[in-house]
């Protein structure tokens, strides 16, 4: 049986594990009323994880915190990991190495072709960044492979390297804590403002969702979370998710287990593949513009926010619903996708003398 805890033991728990302190926190919880009338639907509030303050912000920052304490606990003077060229962890990763004074080596794969060989959106910013960017054509396990090779070389010359994902994901429990932090805040603030949300929708794969189902868990609320995973890749996100949030869980000494059963994360809303937007995930990144200025991203957040809109179409939420909806960042890769933002649309805003 699960044993409730509270948030000030919970906290606790928390601050026992070693961080360095570089994002901005609380994040805030802004409600979108002009969306939520255009969508009719609920009521919606943004948990903005796209303001934690580095690098334009986003949720990897938060895990930083802890994931580079430990680096730098175990010695390291170097980091090594990678992603998509496009990848917000990498972006965030870069920066966040650089106010901690740790050298950064990215092993960047290409998702969308010789596209990604443009410099601009997330890999302008790692270069601008001063990451050294290695950008290679490969599957997911040759890049693997290529992140631990660069390791080996680099601890040849004399560095003292510490990989991070994608290549070393089998325990994701810093991630994890990060996001059991935030579910407490999201707690917090909806107290503050006298709310009780039904839903809480984001983008994740893993370790975001599995922290806030652990903080949901250990703390007792009835939210119900609702995953969006940005890919169809082939170990499951409701497998992952249970099984960092079963690791965090151990780690930090809570009663609290889950199985997949537990977890709602669908892939219904990926499109034709990770990295390529969807049609309505264009009109959700314009419609939350257009009506309350705020940017979602095209890879992660914006088809998560159409998994909302169609459980709004499909009258799984009313008018009299609350949800939130975690903006886990990434809106600098919108930069790099100007084609698939449907250019002959944007055109008709503009006029030239």
């Amino acid at each position: 049986m699960n044993k409730i805890t509270t948030i000030k033991e919970l906290r606790k728990k928390i601050n026992s594990f070693p961080r360095v302190r570089i994002a901005v926190l609380p994040t805030p919880l802004q409600e979108v009323p002009r969306f939520s009338e255009a969508l009719g639907g609920p009521r919606i509030l943004i948990k903005r994880d796209d303001l934690t303050g580095l690098a334009f912000g986003g949720n990897k920052t938060r895990m930083f915190e802890f994931l580079l304490a430990k680096a730098k606990e175990e010695g390291a003077d170097t980091i090594v990991g990678g992603a998509g060229v496009q990848s917000n962890y990498s972006r965030q990763l870069a920066a966040a190495c650089n106010r901690l004074g740790l050298e950064a080596h990215l092993v960047l794969r290409r998702i969308r072709g010789k596209k990604d060989d443009n410099i601009q959106g997330n890999l302008l910013l790692d270069l601008l960044a001063g990451a050294s960017v290695h950008i290679i054509s490969a599957n997911e396990e040759e890049q693997r492979k290529a992140i631990y090779d660069l390791a080996v070389k680099l601890k040849k010359m004399g560095k003292r390297p510490f990989v991070v994902r994608m290549a070393n994901d089998s325990d994701l429990t810093p991630d994890v804590i990060a996001y059991v932090e935030c579910f407490c805040e999201i707690v917090e603030q909806c107290d503050e403002v006298g709310i009780n949300p039904s839903r809480l929708y984001l983008a994740s794969y893993d370790s975001t969702q599995a922290g806030l189902e652990l903080g949901r868990a250990a703390l007792g609320s009835d939210v119900r979370i609702m995953g969006f995973a940005p890919a169809v890749w082939k170990a499951k996100a409701v497998d992952l998710i249970t099984r960092y949030a079963n690791q965090a869980a151990e780690r930090l000494d809570l009663s609290c287990r889950f199985n997949v059963k537990d977890i709602y994360n669908t892939t219904d809303y990926v499109g034709k593949s990770y990295g390529i937007p969807t049609s309505t995930g264009i009109k959700m990144i314009k419609l939350m513009a257009r009506t309350e200025g705020i940017f979602l991203d095209p890879v992660y957040t914006s088809k998560a926010m159409s998994g909302l809109y169609d459980h709004i179409q499909r009258g799984e939420l009313t008018s009299e619903d609350i949800v939130i909806f975690l903006h886990t960042g990434g809106n600098p890769a919108l930069f790099a996708y100007q084609e698939e933002l449907d250019m002959e649309e944007l055109k008709n805003h503009l006029d030239y003398d």
